[in-house]
């Protein structure tokens, strides 16, 4: 019998957001109860990533492609867990070389960042010699459970890496209870045109 494992951050006021900046905490605005009227509404205020969410070209990439132009098709499908917990700073090349990893795979990171909800300002991300070692490998994604990719490195060297060969950068999973391993997966972002990212529910089936 197959496993299903919701691996998107819940929303909600008072989630980790990126530096705990109070412009990115989403913002939940009651227009409607039944009090005021006949329905309960909400008016939800987002940044395009916030919790778990996608990255687009356009996001590090001057000019680059948006997010109407990535694909479902490409955002479902086999996937791999490499469990990294074992990691402290960032991940190297040396620390992926042990898993082997194939052309065309989608790779998810389950680092320490997954056991806690609190921000951490030393989370775990991937380094430069990382990213050029995937980017060389051509795999299809990356998926980690960092609000970032990287970490304060110098012309964001892991993102235009990896988004300027066309691999799918997905930050803010979480995969706590996923043991490491391959799966079925859906990262389903929202239907928007002309930005550089959107949230998105993430799921795994294995």
């Amino acid at each position: 019998m197959s496993t299903f494992y919701d691996i998107s951050m819940t929303i909600d006021a008072g989630m980790q957001v990126y530096k705990n900046k109070e412009e990115k905490k989403p913002i939940f605005k009651n227009m409607s109860n039944f009090v005021t009227g006949k329905a309960y509404e909400t008016q939800l205020t987002l940044d395009a990533h916030t919790g778990t969410h996608i990255d687009a070209p356009l996001h590090m990439i001057e000019n680059g492609q948006t997010m109407d132009s990535i694909s479902l098709d490409s955002l479902v499908g086999p996937a791999r867990v490499l469990d990294l917990t074992h990691v402290h700073d960032g991940i190297t090349k040396a620390d992926l070389e042990p898993f082997a990893i194939q052309a065309g795979e989608w790779l998810l990171f389950k680092t320490r960042n997954s056991l806690s909800e609190a921000f951490d300002f030393e989370f775990i991300y991937l380094k430069e010699d990382g990213a050029h070692y995937l980017r060389d490998l051509h795999v299809k994604g990356i998926g980690t459970d960092g609000l970032g990719i990287e970490r304060a490195q110098p012309n964001y060297g892991t993102h235009r890496s990896l988004l300027g060969a066309g691999i799918h950068v997905v930050e803010g999973l979480r995969l706590k209870e996923v043991p490491g391993g391959n799966y079925f997966m859906v990262i389903a972002p929202l239907k928007v045109s002309g930005i550089e990212a959107s949230p998105a529910r993430a799921f795994l089936i294995g």
